[in-house]
């Protein structure tokens, strides 16, 4: 079984940084792509950050320079680390894998951004 657990969201002020960690079981992790989704009050989940087995990564415009992905082969753990967070960047985020033609998520952790 393929379990996926978001961490690390929170409540933060404009222009803050948060660090989110999604920690992956039940798959071989190092051979798979990772992406974060996040998804607003009344908006479509939408993929903001990949990162592939060999290390690339792609960048949604609205983050990009603002966050980095990276992954842990050995933690098993892929993580999205936020800078200069703005008010449209809360959301609820979500770690994501396909494996095996299937589609796992996490349960999501909540990241909100208020001054």
């Amino acid at each position: 079984q393929v379990y996926l657990v978001e961490s690390g969201g929170g409540s933060v002020q404009p222009g803050g940084s948060l660090r989110l960690s999604c920690r992956a079981s039940g798959i071989n992790f190092r051979l798979y792509t990772m992406n974060w989704y996040r998804q607003g009050t009344g908006k479509q989940r939408e993929l903001i950050a990949s990162i592939g087995n060999a290390g690339g990564t792609n960048y949604t415009d609205s983050v990009k320079g603002r966050f980095t992905i990276s992954r842990d082969n050995v933690r098993y753990t892929v993580s999205l680390q936020m800078d200069s967070l703005k008010p449209e960047d809360t959301a609820v985020y979500y770690c994501n894998v396909r494996a095996g033609g299937s589609l796992f998520w996490g349960r999501g952790t909540q990241v909100t951004v208020s001054s």
